[in-house]
């Protein structure tokens, strides 16, 4: 469906969503793994949230900086997940003009703050590494709070970027995406215009938020395994324990975003199963990652369920 604007050029009022798959059973099928997964999303950073805001033991910079953590990953997947689900229920998949526009934006704006966080993540480790006397001066909430604010703040600024450009593009057709949300490569591919120039543009800028923090998260961790490398055994372990977890958050979230929209391959369907992975089982791994490795927070959820059975029975 199209519409007219002032000229004589057509604009497109919104856009065919391709999705996954063709087959009806296999959309079934998909239907429900991904309901199932996206529950799970929701209610994993929900208990993280909620057990770090409850418990006192995890009231220090390093769990208030996880909560955020599962607060961006929960919204981080709800931008394209729920009309994912919903779409494989429909015939005629398709999103509006402003749809489409405002999925770019909020995946653009929670991604890079994302990615900052995990910087912000990495100093903290940092900091109760390899200076552990002053870790509570440095990082007191004051300055947890202005870091966290400064990740959605860059976020937001690297997502008006994009949308700016983007909005402005003549869009007349054709306008299939052939993913299950509008991402940003696909988008500019069906403005009317030689895109090359506004995609090496975009990957540009994509390239600065991703590459950089990805220098940053080697050189900290970097920094960290030399002063692991120099402490005692028992601190060693606990120290490599954590930074084993966050290294392993900060690869299933770079690599996919790295070969999406900083050095594309172009080849479909691996595009497709690295944006489910990066918008589907990041979110979903980054909860079981820093659950089950992480002692004190089974700690807490051992001591969340006990509080509530004694309250029940107190009852």
């Amino acid at each position: 469906m199209s519409k007219m604007d002032g000229g004589n050029q057509s604009v497109v009022s919104e856009f065919v969503i391709l999705g996954l798959a063709h087959s009806q059973n296999l959309q079934v099928l998909l239907f429900v793994m991904f309901l199932l997964f996206y529950l799970l999303i929701v209610s994993g950073n929900i208990v993280i949230m909620v057990l770090i805001t409850t418990d006192p033991h995890l009231h220090s910079p390093m769990y208030f900086l996880l909560a955020n953590l599962s607060f961006v990953d929960m919204w981080l997947s709800s931008v394209t997940t729920p009309k994912m689900i919903t779409d494989f229920l429909r015939k005629n998949k398709s999103i509006s003009f402003s749809g489409c526009m405002s999925q770019i934006f909020f995946a653009h704006c929670i991604a890079a703050g994302e990615m900052v966080l995990l910087v912000v993540m990495a100093y903290d480790r940092y900091v109760a590494i390899c200076k552990p006397l002053h870790y509570f001066t440095i990082m007191n909430l004051k300055r947890c709070t202005g870091l966290v604010l400064t990740s959605w703040t860059i976020g937001f600024v690297h997502a008006m970027s994009h949308l700016v450009v983007i909005v402005e593009l003549p869009f007349c057709g054709p306008k299939k995406i052939d993913s299950f949300f509008c991402d940003m490569p696909l988008v500019i591919k069906l403005a009317c215009m030689d895109s090359h120039d506004l995609d090496i543009l975009m990957n540009a800028d994509c390239g600065i938020v991703g590459v950089t923090c990805f220098i940053l998260l080697l050189i900290s961790y970097t920094y960290i395994l030399i002063t692991v490398r120099q402490s005692s055994k028992a601190g060693a372990s606990k120290a490599l324990s954590t930074c084993s977890a966050h290294i392993t958050v900060v690869m299933i979230f770079f690599v996919p975003c790295i070969f999406i929209y900083v050095c594309p391959l172009n080849i479909t369907w691996l595009d497709k199963f690295l944006a489910v992975f990066y918008s589907v089982f990041t979110p979903l791994l980054n909860p079981a990652i820093y659950t089950l490795r992480n002692k004190e927070m089974k700690n807490a959820m051992t001591r969340f369920i006990n509080n509530y059975i004694d309250s029940k029975g107190n009852y």
